[in-house]
C-alpha cells in the first residue's frame, strides 16, 4: 500500500522523500554517538572503505549504464559522448568546489585545511569535509527519479529505489565517521550528533534541484547522470579511499571496498 501511494508521487517528491530517507539514515548513524565516545580505527577504514565500494558500484550501474543507454535511444550522437563529458564535468565540478569549500579530513591537523582560508571551527571544517561528498550522492538519487518522467526504458523506479538504498547505507557510516570523532575531540554528544546529521541535510536539496533539472530539461538526462557518477568517482578517489588507508590499515578499507560494491550492485542489478 505504502509503495503504490509512492509510485503514484510525482518525480520530484519521490526525489525529496528518498532524500529525506538517506538523510535519515545519516541522522541515525551519527546518533552512534550517544553510545560510543570513540570508534577503533580499522572499524572507521572498513567503514570508509564500504562507503566508497558503495559509491563506486552506484556509479556505473545506476548511472553510467543507464546514461548510455539513454543517450542511444534519444539523442543523434555517438553514445559514450554524454557520458565522458558529463562524467569529466561532474569530476571538474567537485575539483572546484574542494579548491573553494573550506574543509578538513579526519584525522589530519589544521594545517593541512583545504579550501578558502578561514578562522572557522575545526569541527564545522570537519563536517563540511562529509557535506562536500554529500552533494553528488544527493544530485544521484535525485536524477534517478527525475530521470522516471522522461519514460525511459533504463529508467525503472526499482532502480532509483535501490539507489536510494544503497546511498542511505553508506550515509550510516558516514554519519558515524563524522559524530564519533566530533565528541572524541571534546565536544558534547548533542554537538556532536547536531553536527553529524547536518552533513546530510545537502542532500534533499541537491535531490530536489537535480530531479527538477533532468525533468524541466530532458536533453541533459544522460549528462545529468554521467555528471553525478564523475562527482562520486571524485569523492571516492580523492577522499575516501586515502582516509580510509590513511592508517596504513588498507587490509580493512579494502575489505569495506569489495563488501560496499558487492551489496550496491546486489541491489541494482536485483532491484533495478
Amino acid at each position: 500500500m505504502i509503495y503504490q501511494w509512492f509510485v503514484n508521487l510525482n518525480p520530484v517528491l519521490q526525489a525529496l522523500l528518498a532524500t529525506l530517507f538517506t538523510w535519515f539514515v545519516t541522522m541515525l548513524g551519527a546518533g552512534m554517538v550517544f553510545f560510543f565516545k570513540s570508534i577503533n580505527r580499522r572499524v572507521l577504514d572498513t567503514m570508509l572503505g564500504f562507503a566508497a565500494g558503495v559509491m563506486i558500484a552506484a556509479s556505473f550501474w545506476s548511472l553510467l549504464a543507464p546514461a548510455i543507454e539513454m543517450a542511444e535511444l534519444e539523442l543523434l550522437i555517438p553514445s559514450w559522448i554524454p557520458a565522458v563529458v558529463g562524467f569529466m564535468l561532474g569530476g571538474g565540478f567537485l575539483w572546484v568546489a574542494d579548491r573553494i569549500m573550506p574543509h578538513l579530513h579526519l584525522g589530519l591537523p589544521m594545517s593541512e585545511a583545504e579550501g578558502i582560508k578561514t578562522t572557522w571551527q575545526r569541527s564545522i571544517l570537519l563536517v563540511l569535509a562529509i557535506t562536500l561528498h554529500n552533494i553528488p550522492e544527493g544530485l544521484a538519487v535525485g536524477v534517478a527519479f527525475g530521470a522516471l518522467a522522461a519514460d525511459l526504458p533504463a529508467a525503472s523506479l526499482a532502480g532509483a529505489i535501490a539507489l536510494a538504498i544503497g546511498i542511505g547505507l553508506q550515509n550510516f557510516p558516514e554519519g558515524a565517521a563524522v559524530s564519533i570523532p566530533l565528541r572524541r575531540e571534546g565536544l558534547s554528544r548533542r554537538k556532536s550528533f547536531w553536527y553529524g546529521q547536518l552533513s546530510g541535510v545537502v542532500e534533499p536539496v541537491a535531490g530536489v534541484l537535480g530531479a527538477l533539472a533532468v525533468i524541466y530539461i530532458r536533453p541533459i538526462l544522460p549528462y545529468a547522470l554521467a555528471f553525478a557518477a564523475g562527482a562520486m568517482i571524485y569523492v571516492v578517489v580523492e577522499e575516501l579511499i586515502p582516509e580510509a588507508q590513511m592508517n596504513k590499515d588498507v587490509h580493512s578499507s579494502t575489505v569495506g571496498v569489495m563488501l560496499g560494491f558487492s551489496i550496491m550492485m546486489l541491489l541494482d542489478v536485483a532491484l533495478g
